[in-house]
């Protein structure tokens, strides 16, 4: 079979309305599929913000590096709980969310005036 009349038949499917139809929801499930994964640190939302809470307690303001401190004291906590919960460490790329994760919700806490 010739190369050219295959992809003459292919081009004519794509451009007819079922081939159309068939892209448009391979695109749309595709897309949906991509902005539907949640950041892994969104299922621990609530406890980064416990953590955050705690370090802002547990680390007084005249602290030298007080910021670092209590993002590291904040991570800690929050590996604590997850390593009585699940009875293991966390693995690294969660850790690197989380990371992440409490960036964010310190932000959103500070900026709402609840920490």
């Amino acid at each position: 079979m010739d190369w050219t009349k295959l992809l003459e038949l292919v081009w004519e499917f794509v451009n007819s309305p079922t081939g159309i139809t068939i892209l448009a929801g391979l695109f749309l499930w595709v897309m949906n599929r991509v902005y539907t994964k949640k950041p892994a640190w969104k299922t621990f939302e609530g406890l980064i913000a416990a953590g955050c809470k705690h370090a802002e307690k547990a680390i007084p303001d005249d602290t030298d590096s007080k910021g670092m401190r209590r993002f590291d004291e904040a991570l800690k906590f929050i590996l604590k709980i997850y390593e009585k919960s699940k009875g293991k460490a966390a693995p690294p790329k969660l850790v690197d969310s989380l990371k992440e994760g409490i960036n964010l919700v310190h932000n959103k806490l500070d900026k709402d005036g609840t920490l």
